[in-house]
């Protein structure tokens, strides 16, 4: 009696009826690495990755009911932070312009002072005329200046890092002071209007580019306000690792090209 042929079992048949993927050389090809987004991996450390040791801040304390005292000190500690070596160089070139402007009035108003000490007055008018109408254009060019140019600008910072290619960072901040507010409740509310304090306010501008400026990676500008009593205690000491922290994620949020 003949034997009939046993079929293969499905397990055993092959499924895999996709060709090999072959190259002109004759070899298979490997995967392509998975996209990933430009610049994704050219982002410089922001300043909340960089650690302040205890031990390098010096204790600030000042008047609390002095309002000058308290934003000088919140600019202070904002560039001390800004500029440590890990982030920004600071620029100067505000400073330098207006202490330009200042020593030349100094040294006008000392020359014309010295030649009038020396010259005999009616022959001396002349050029000490000359020298009061120098000294007052100079001292209210900086004057304009610091009001129109310069501004609220408390620092502009440069960086320049490397990743691939040459990374340049600018960023500038203005600060100001939010006075104090009465906020005044719905005419029905029996309740005494409550008044807000005083605050610290900024506004900060990034760009990051490429190329010498040519090519843009990010830009952003972000901004936020404070009361004063946030960072400085009762007796006018300032914490300043609040105060770097939310300095900190305001950069942070520019460096993402985030607009707030």
């Amino acid at each position: 009696m003949a034997r009939t042929p046993k079929k293969p079992a499905p397990s055993a048949l092959r499924t895999d009826t996709k060709k090999p993927n072959f190259n002109g050389s004759g070899k298979q090809r490997s995967p392509s690495p998975p996209l990933s987004s430009p610049g994704s991996d050219e982002r410089p450390v922001g300043p909340l990755g960089v650690v302040v040791p205890p031990e390098e801040r010096e204790t600030v304390k000042v008047n609390n009911a002095s309002l000058t005292e308290l934003k000088n000190a919140c600019d202070d500690a904002l560039k001390r932070f800004l500029s440590r070596p890990e982030l920004f160089k600071q620029i100067h070139h505000h400073t330098d312009i207006r202490l330009a402007l200042g020593w030349l009035s100094v040294l006008v108003a000392a020359g014309t002072a010295l030649y009038g000490y020396k010259v005999e007055f009616e022959k001396s008018k002349p050029v000490v005329w000359v020298g009061v109408g120098v000294y007052v254009i100079l001292t209210t060019l900086q004057t304009l200046y610091t009001y129109f140019v310069q501004k609220n600008t408390v620092f502009v910072g440069k960086r320049k890092t490397f990743s691939k290619r040459i990374l340049t960072e600018r960023i500038i901040i203005d600060s100001s002071t939010i006075p104090a507010k009465k906020v005044q409740p719905p005419p029905s509310d029996s309740v005494s209007p409550k008044a807000t304090p005083p605050a610290y306010s900024v506004l900060l501008s990034y760009k990051r580019s490429a190329s010498g400026g040519k090519s843009l990676l990010a830009r952003g500008k972000t901004g936020g306000s404070r009361p004063y009593t946030e960072f400085f205690d009762e007796k006018g000491t300032m914490n300043q690792e609040i105060f770097e922290k939310w300095v900190g994620q305001l950069v942070e949020d520019a460096m993402e090209g985030k607009t707030s």
